[in-house]
């Protein structure tokens, strides 16, 4: 847990989205923790009574007001969606989809692509673990189906950018990698809004380091971390 908060600390975030946080002490201490760094402003999905299911956490320098929508995704502790009060202001859409054997992968889907779709309160993005990607540019191996590929092409007809692929194009990189096959596979990703795609200056994946120096582990998470670059103009 030091090695993880220090090196989000070296990453110096105005706002962080974790995901698989839990109301476990140690996620708690690490609650804690971002809030020493100046990230108090804290939202979380933790389950009063299953405190060992994953779920998200937002924390930010500035006020953060929970957005409750209609259309919003409903599986417990895998959405949650915040205005941010920053000097200028956003929606954050904080994400965990469940993966294809749950059964509940393709209504997650299709509710953050409906509340994508019908969104008009200004500059917003959503991020997360999507456990989804673009087949071919997004697998070293085959793995994701037209349905996922899909909904990322229907984000893209909605107007919401994926970050990393409006910056970088093709280029293959990989967030996640199989404990079997150690095939790679991009399934994390964020999607901004035309009114917050002016204000994107830096999309990329970091993998953690133990301490300022060394070289990338996955020890510290088995995802690389997304971090995304906002203008405040």
């Amino acid at each position: 847990m030091p090695a993880l908060v220090a090196q989000i600390a070296r990453w110096t975030p105005d706002v962080v989205a974790l995901s698989e946080f839990r109301g476990t002490p140690p996620s708690s201490t690490l609650a804690r923790a971002l809030a020493d760094l100046g990230l108090a402003h804290q939202l979380h999905t933790t389950n009063h009574g299953a405190w060992s299911v994953n779920s998200l956490l937002v924390a930010s320098r500035w006020p953060l007001r929970h957005i409750r929508m209609r259309h919003a995704p409903r599986e417990p502790g895998r959405w949650l969606m915040a205005d941010v009060a920053a000097p200028q202001p956003f929606a954050l859409g904080a994400m965990h989809v469940p993966n294809r054997v749950t059964g509940r992968k393709w209504d997650f889907l299709d509710a953050v692509l409906k509340v994508a779709q019908r969104w008009n309160a200004g500059p917003a993005l959503f991020l997360g673990d999507t456990n989804s990607g673009r087949p071919v540019v997004d697998e070293e191996v085959p793995a994701f189906n037209a349905r996922e590929g899909g909904w990322i092409d229907a984000l893209d007809r909605a107007r919401w950018c994926d970050a990393f692929r409006h910056l970088r194009g093709a280029e293959r990189v990989y967030t996640w990698y199989s404990p079997n096959g150690r095939n790679g596979f991009r399934i994390d990703q964020a999607f901004l809004n035309p009114a917050l795609l002016g204000r994107l200056t830096a999309a990329r994946y970091e993998w953690g380091r133990r301490r300022a120096g060394t070289t990338r582990t996955t020890v510290l998470s088995d995802h690389a971390a997304l971090l995304v670059d906002l203008t405040d103009r």
